[in-house]
């Protein structure tokens, strides 16, 4: 993904517009690292739709193309899975254009490949299991016992051509998806996982949810009220 060319000043501008427009309170500046920006929607009324449609009008503006989502389960990543099956045909129609999707396997790291090389628009879905590690983890990670596939994502893998999965993902400045951010990220503001996205080297994160946690709302956008 290209970087982002604005400064902070431009961005703020750009958020308090956004919220004046929506009725919500603007920010005096951003909120959090700059970069984290909050969606209120409730469950049922079509959360997962509109990120997706989301990551399609990114693209379409600005050309970014890496994006990846992070949910808190298996069941719910199995959904979100079934969700871009669904609705595959009509976004595109709707856009011209198809988003490769998949579901991250530490098994396939050919999928990994196929995100970072190919010039198309591409998602990779994952839960935070697959990564929940801390940094101490991801420093060391041979020989400890744990979750295989957690360790995997930061190991020099032999059917990887001795490559790091995180690093050619991280290489993609993603834009990461947060489905149910007060799941996945805990209250626990120095916990593993929030540690595992950082190494993720997000171009920026938008968080989904009906019931955020009041300490991570950042720069909200929209609430659907």
């Amino acid at each position: 993904n290209k970087n982002i060319v604005l400064d902070n000043s431009a961005i703020t501008d750009n958020v308090r517009a956004v919220q004046m427009e929506q009725g919500l309170k603007p920010v005096e500046y951003l909120e959090g690292d700059g970069r984290t920006f909050t969606i209120e929607m409730e469950t049922g009324t079509g959360k997962t739709y509109t990120y997706i449609k989301t990551m399609y009008e990114l693209n379409a503006k600005y050309g970014w193309s890496k994006f990846i989502i992070v949910v808190p389960s298996i069941a719910i990543r199995e959904g979100v899975y079934n969700s871009f099956q669904n609705m595959e045909e009509h976004f595109a129609g709707e856009y011209g254009k198809r988003m490769q999707y998949f579901i991250y396997d530490s098994k396939r790291p050919s999928k990994i490949d196929e995100f970072a090389g190919d010039p198309g628009l591409h998602v990779m879905i994952i839960n935070t299991q697959a990564f929940n590690s801390s940094i101490n983890e991801e420093k060391n990670v041979e020989g400890r016992k744990g979750d295989n596939a957690a360790r995997i994502i930061f190991s020099r893998r032999e059917n990887f051509q001795s490559r790091r999965p995180i690093d050619i993902l991280a290489a993609t400045r993603p834009i990461m998806i947060i489905d149910e951010p007060q799941s996945v990220l805990g209250a626990n503001k120095a916990n593993a996982t929030r540690k595992g996205i950082q190494l993720f080297k997000p171009l920026f994160m938008l968080l989904y949810s009906a019931t955020h946690r009041k300490d991570d709302i950042y720069n909200m956008v929209y609430r659907l009220d």
